[in-house]
């Protein structure tokens, strides 16, 4: 049991945060509708009346700080805070900036175990209120499950979005939103970034991909509004991403700039699709995507700087009045036309509430500062950014209550009844796309010793991996003898022969494929491995469109990520403990002739 340092710090959350603010939250759970919001609205603008302008600029920025401690990182995080921030640490950086936000990575070392999390978390906000007109800050995450995670085990930890598009169970999208969602607010962390909206119809994409939850935009929407409605269930606020949509495009914008050539037609019949969902189940947050989109503007801007898309079509068309919050402002896809202190100032000015971690917090912070002071920007418009900001951290409790409890972690999060969950969940998800002369299920009968090979790529956050050896440790529970063999995701011609011979000694093989390409070296392994006369079991541990690279294949399955829950889900249906039931989100078309589609929307066999 750690000490999350609680009730040493909750006293000044009582005396710091504002007399206009006290009982809050009470207040808005008792007050009817317009009056409510009218009496509400009232309170959160008597605190931004008292707020400097320094103050108020900085409560538009979410910031990264590096360490697990808010006081006492250690020193080469120190370090990296003092080159990358000019700070020392998380508390000096509340001091300096006054940032209304802070963003969790676990590359920056801020999500190493539960206990720490909070008392991280715990410290953020005691660094905060301690200051003059002192507000909580909002901490967040990339919590999306599947292959975006940020917050490892021993959380709960559950399939990503395009298996639960596979399982296709809104009901379930509810559930890993509820449980997810109760375990962040109990580490501290009141917004996740999720869920993603996009509607993935390119198979070269390459930043979403199994992010999304499929190519159907009905079917998509519907799990985004579920997923939303269990996250804020559970006092964390959901955030859709990345609007405009992101799931048409071959360039990352983590490192380039993407165009979407939609028609406005294309626009509304897709991408608005799960968008207009999400706000009609009342999302609290949507960030924004650094993409062209001709069609919606046609300036050469990026929709995150983009009035005619963030003010005239999310506001104005979609009625949307909720944060909404930039996609990190170090991506090139924001940075190339525009210099990084004009950045932050023409999101403002685009409608922006929230600016997600600039590459310099200094020059954005000083950017928007300056252009308040020259008139480019009005204090006015801050203020309306400010007020959002604050309704939202008075809907999440924050303004009343918040410290969270070590015993609020240990009741929370990784408990049990919600591992339990996530693996009834995955079990909805693996699908079975081959399965020639009924070879699955396996028996441990005639099939007793399995060698498992293939790509073992690195882990998503927090899961045991790597793949191979998930599989295997996962088989043998199930009865069988298993032996991991990682031979990579470009195999050279000496581990193919490695593996070849391996495979002598094993009734079955099962192999693990990772985003396969016309000419990978992977096709080369699972072709051998076939040759050898041996049952070979392919499953695609990423994209399921490695199948169409597998024709003679005797079993082939798709689990749409490799982390624990979802591998073990596949090892209990190639065992046959539970049926497939997962049905293809996305349709895979021909290696040969992409024109074609080999397995349509919907796919799947089952036993």
């Amino acid at each position: 049991m750690h000490d999350t340092g609680t009730e040493s710090t909750r006293a000044p959350s009582r005396r710091t945060v504002l007399a206009a603010t006290a009982g809050l939250s009470a207040a808005l759970a008792v007050t009817p509708g317009a009056a409510r919001a009218a009496g509400h609205d009232e309170r959160l603008r008597a605190l931004i009346a008292r707020m400097t302008l320094e103050e108020k600029v900085g409560q538009l920025f979410v910031a990264r700080v590096y360490g697990h401690s808010a006081t006492d990182p250690d020193q080469a995080d120190i370090d990296a805070n003092l080159k990358e921030i000019g700070v020392r640490t998380a508390a000096e950086l509340i001091a300096k900036y006054r940032v209304g936000g802070v963003i969790y990575f676990g590359w920056a070392h801020n999500t190493r175990a539960p206990h720490q999390i909070a008392d991280l978390s715990n410290g953020i906000q005691k660094a905060s209120l301690a200051q003059p007109r002192g507000l909580p800050v909002l901490i967040a995450t990339d919590q999306e499950h599947g292959i975006v995670t940020r917050v490892g085990k021993p959380a709960t930890l559950f399939p990503g979005a395009m298996a639960i598009g596979a399982g296709g169970s809104r009901s379930d999208a509810r559930t890993l939103g509820r449980i997810a969602g109760a375990e962040l607010r109990a580490l501290g962390i009141r917004q996740d970034y999720a869920p993603d909206a996009d509607v993935n119809v390119n198979p070269a994409n390459p930043v979403i991909g199994v992010r999304s939850f499929g190519a159907d935009p009905d079917a998509v929407a519907g799990l985004v509004a579920a997923e939303v409605k269990g996250y804020q269930a559970a006092g964390v606020a959901a955030t859709a991403k990345h609007f405009p949509g992101h799931g048409d495009t071959a360039v990352d914008s983590h490192f380039g700039f993407p165009v979407i050539t939609h028609s406005r037609e294309l626009w509304e019949k897709l991408d608005a699709v799960p968008f207009r969902a999400a706000i009609r189940a009342g999302i609290d947050a949507i960030m924004t995507a650094h993409i062209m989109v001709p069609a919606l503007d046609d300036s050469g801007d990026p929709a995150t700087l983009s009035h005619p898309i963030v003010t005239g079509i999310l506001r104005e068309e979609l009625g949307y009045d909720g944060v909404v919050v930039t996609d990190s402002l170090a991506m090139q896809g924001v940075r190339q036309k525009y210099g990084d202190d004009h950045v932050p100032v023409l999101a403002l000015k685009a409608g922006v509430d929230q600016l997600l971690n600039p590459p310099s917090l200094d020059i954005a912070w000083n950017a928007v500062l300056d252009a308040v002071r020259s008139g480019e920007l009005t204090e006015a418009r801050l203020d309306e950014s400010l007020l959002r900001v604050l309704r939202l951290k008075a809907k999440l409790g924050l303004l009343d209550e918040p410290y969270v409890t070590a015993d609020g972690v240990d009741r929370t999060v990784g408990v049990p009844e919600h591992l339990r969950a996530a693996d009834r969940v995955a079990d909805r998800t693996t699908t079975l796309l081959v399965n020639r002369q009924g070879l699955l299920p396996l028996s441990r009968r005639t099939h007793p010793r399995l060698l498992v090979v293939g790509a073992d790529p690195a882990s998503p956050s927090g899961t045991d991996g790597p793949p191979t050896t998930v599989l295997a440790n996962a088989f043998t529970a199930l009865g069988f003898t298993a032996t991991a063999l990682s031979t990579g995701t470009a195999p050279s011609s000496a581990t193919i022969t490695k593996a070849v011979e391996a495979a002598g000694n094993a009734d079955a093989v099962v192999v693990g494929t990772y985003n396969m390409s016309a000419t990978d070296p992977q096709r080369t392994l699972v072709n051998r491995l076939i040759a050898t006369g041996k049952p070979v079991i392919a499953i695609a541990v990423r994209n399921p469109y490695d199948v169409a690279r597998l024709p003679d294949v005797p079993a082939c399955l798709a689990s749409y990520s490799w982390t624990d829950v979802e591998l073990r889900a596949a090892a209990r249906v190639i065992a046959g403990r539970v049926k497939p039931r997962g049905r293809l989100p996305v349709p895979v078309q021909r290696a040969d002739d992409p024109t074609q589609v080999l397995y349509p929307l919907g796919y799947g066999l089952s036993y």
